[in-house]
Order: C-alpha cells, then structure tokens, then sequence
C-alpha cells in the first residue's frame, strides 16, 4: 500500500479572497497548478481561490506564484501578496516591515502594519497602471481602451482597460446587488479581444473618494474581493473623471483602501490580511522530488 505524503499548507484571506499558501522554503511541489485545482474545490478540497507557493528569490525577500482555481497562473493578485508578506512576517521568515516579493508582475514593495507582533494590515506598492491596449493587452485599433462602447450579453457597456500587471476591464453599472455577475463575468472573460482572457470589474461610483465593485475573476470566478480588481477600478474611475486620487473601494468581502500618486504615477493599495488556519493536506501524486521552479 502507498505511504500517504502531506503537504504541509496555511489558508490564509484579504476581504474574503481567500487562497491556500505553501513554504517551499519547507516544502516541495512538483506539479503545483495540479495541486490549486484540487485543493481549491470547496465542497472536496480545502476550498479557495486559488494557491500561492512561497520560496527563494535572487531579486526580492522572496518570491510568490499565484494559481488559480482552475489550475492557470496568474501574474499578481493584490489580495494574495498581502497575505503572503504577512506569512513571512508572523513567522520571523523576513524580519522587517519593509519586504519586497518577486511576482510574475515583478518586484513589489510592501510594507506591514503590525498590532501585538502580528501583520494586522499591509500597504503594496502595486506599480504602475497601465493603458496601452497591446500591454495590457487587448485587440484595439486605438492605443487604449477608454469608456469604449461595447456589447456583451446582449447589454451596451462603457469599458475601460487596465493592467495592475494582470489585464483588467472595467465597467460601471447601478445595482450591482442585482447585476448577475456569473452571466456577464464569463462572457467578458473569454471576449476574443482579450488573448490571455481578462478580469472584470463591475463598479459603482457613490461619491468621489467612494465606490464599490464586484468581480469576476478569470480561473476562479466570481471573488469576495481582488486587489489589482480594485486598483483597476479606481484607476478607470479617475481617468474617467468619476473620483479623486484617495478611493475607499467596498467589495463584498470588505473594504481596500486606494490611492493613486500622479508625481510617481504609482497605485498604492492597503487592506488586511488574515490567517484562517493551518493543516496538512494529502499529496499524493502532486508532491515529488522536484519544485514548481521552471
């Protein structure tokens, strides 16, 4: 009979995003993109949106890989990296508030915000935005996408284009209680103008340091909360003219805080960051002798 292997793992969410994390500084994973799309299952696996793997990097305090539900890699999720900074920081791993983290994205800086010796909330650096439709990117005839019109399931929409170093659109609507998320998501996401598909953010503007936005991600659908979703949308909403530079972004699983720096041309996002628990998860079949390191 095979020995049963466990991979030794920590849940941990931002706002309800929630993913299964991984030290590879302790652990190994052959087949990682395998092992997201079982232990994401809710109802068979762990349950969340995804898997990050933390481990060494030449570049930066560590590096994170992001994988989504569906077992694809993403390049940066906002949510995760504040998670990740305060795993490494809780543990000693990192022994500073100021950590930088190599993305798929590139480096990122964040910084922690502890209460009793524990990261209660991170700020992260999150770069530049960007609106050049073949960066982002997206089939345009024109170099960005801006409040363009277009029509997805049946309904006219105003899309704004965004990468947060992951491709975003951007789109505004009333009742977001009503709006069904899981009919549009989809459609947006697989829109043959988007090559590496997209996330779509559904927002609505309430004032002009106030929104508040549903999305669907691409891999995991719809999410309690995205953190380069919400720097997206705040970014839309000010090229757009709908807010000032500060936004207060409610999701449904909580509030990020956002602010744009027009001298550094910078997006700066801040939420918490929690730890749900630790466990050891059967992984047979997806641990081995190798590492997720291409």
């Amino acid at each position: 009979m095979e020995k049963e292997n466990f991979i030794t793992f920590t849940k941990m969410h931002g706002c309800g995003n929630d993913y299964v994390f991984i030290n590879l500084l302790e652990e190994t994973v052959e087949h990682p993109n395998e092992l997201a799309a079982v232990v994401s299952r809710r109802q068979k696996g762990i349950g969340s949106d995804g898997l990050v793997t933390i481990g060494p990097s030449e570049r930066a305090d560590f590096r994170m890989r992001i994988y989504n539900a569906d077992g694809s890699e993403a390049e940066m999720c906002g949510n995760a990296i504040r998670c990740a900074a305060k795993y490494v920081y809780d543990r000693k791993i990192i022994d500073s508030a100021e950590i930088s983290v190599e993305t798929g994205a590139g480096i990122r800086k964040t910084t922690v915000f502890p209460e009793e010796g524990k990261a209660a909330a991170v700020c992260v650096d999150m770069g530049e935005p960007v609106f050049s439709a073949e960066k982002i990117p997206v089939a345009a005839k024109r170099g960005s996408v801006v409040a363009a019109p277009v029509t997805v399931g049946g309904r006219r929409w105003k899309m704004t284009c965004v990468s947060m170093g992951n491709p975003h659109a951007v789109v505004f609507a009333d009742d977001l209680q009503r709006l069904p998320v899981e009919r549009y998501g989809p459609l947006f996401e697989h829109q043959k103008c988007f090559p590496n598909r997209v996330n779509t953010e559904f927002v609505h503007v309430i004032s002009r340091t106030e929104a508040a936005m549903r999305v669907w991600e691409r891999g995991s659908g719809e999410t309690l909360a995205c953190g380069t979703g919400a720097c997206a949308a705040v970014m839309a909403c000010i090229i757009n003219g709908f807010t000032g530079n500060e936004v207060q972004m409610h999701l449904r699983g909580g509030d990020l805080f956002i602010r744009y720096d027009p001298d550094e041309n910078h997006v700066f996002l801040t939420g918490p960051a929690e730890e749900v628990f630790s466990g050891a998860y059967p992984g047979n079949g997806l641990q081995g002798g190798g590492s997720d390191e291409a």
